[in-house]
C-alpha cells in the first residue's frame, strides 16, 4: 500500500454502493481510485469523500490499468466555505479542472499540489475575486515553466493546454462583475 497527502478533484458514481475518487496528490500526482462501497451508510468511507476535501489516503495499486483502490482515508481540511456560494464552488472546481487539464496522471508535482492547496484554502476563508483567479493561472503558468515575461501569461497558458475549461468564461463574468459591484460600493469610514 502506497501513502500520500491528496485533494479531491473529482468524484464520479461507478456503481450504486461506489465512487471514482480524482485525487492531486503530493507524492503521486493525479491519481483516480475506485472507493468500494463508499455510498453505503455504514461504510468506513461515510463522511470523508466531497469535493475538495483533503488528507492523508492510502492506496493499493492496480496491477493493470490507472484505476487504483482506495484503502484508507484521514481528512485534515474540509474546505466547508468552498460551499458557501456558487462563484466559490466555481472558483474552486476551475483550480481543480486547470490543474486537471495541465499535468500528466502519476507524475509527481508536489509544487503543483502546494498551489493547489493554497489556493483552496485561501478560497475557503475568501471571497472569490478576478485577482485570485488571475493568481492562480500565473503561478500555475510559472510552474509549467511557460510564464510569458511579456503580455498575459494567461494567454501562454491556454496555448500550452490548447483551450482553458468552459468554466473560465463563467467565472471572468461573474467575477468581473463581482468586482464592479465592489469598486461602486461606498466604504464606510
Amino acid at each position: 500500500m502506497e501513502g500520500s497527502l491528496g485533494i479531491i478533484t473529482r468524484l464520479t458514481r461507478l456503481t450504486d454502493t461506489s465512487l471514482i475518487v480524482h485525487w492531486f496528490t503530493e507524492d503521486h500526482g493525479l491519481v483516480k481510485t475506485v472507493a468500494k462501497g463508499a455510498r453505503r451508510p455504514k461504510s468506513p468511507f461515510a463522511g470523508k469523500l466531497d469535493l475538495f476535501y483533503s488528507g492523508e489516503i492510502s492506496i493499493s495499486r492496480a496491477r493493470r490499468g490507472d484505476l487504483h483502490t482506495l484503502r484508507e482515508v484521514s481528512v485534515h481540511a474540509w474546505r466547508e466555505g468552498l460551499r458557501k456560494t456558487y462563484s466559490v464552488t466555481l472558483l474552486a472546481a476551475y483550480f481543480c479542472q486547470l490543474l486537471e487539464a495541465a499535468v500528466e496522471p502519476e507524475h509527481p508535482a508536489p509544487e503543483l499540489f502546494d498551489l493547489l492547496r493554497r489556493g483552496l484554502d485561501h478560497l475557503d476563508g475568501a471571497a472569490p475575486t478576478l485577482k485570485a483567479m488571475k493568481h492562480f493561472e500565473n503561478e500555475l503558468a510559472r510552474h509549467l515553466g511557460i510564464f510569458a515575461t511579456q503580455g498575459d501569461p494567461s494567454l501562454a497558458l491556454n496555448d500550452a493546454l490548447g483551450h482553458f475549461p468552459s468554466s473560465r468564461a463563467d467565472l471572468l463574468e461573474r467575477l468581473s462583475s463581482n468586482e464592479d459591484f465592489r469598486s461602486q460600493t461606498p466604504k464606510n469610514p
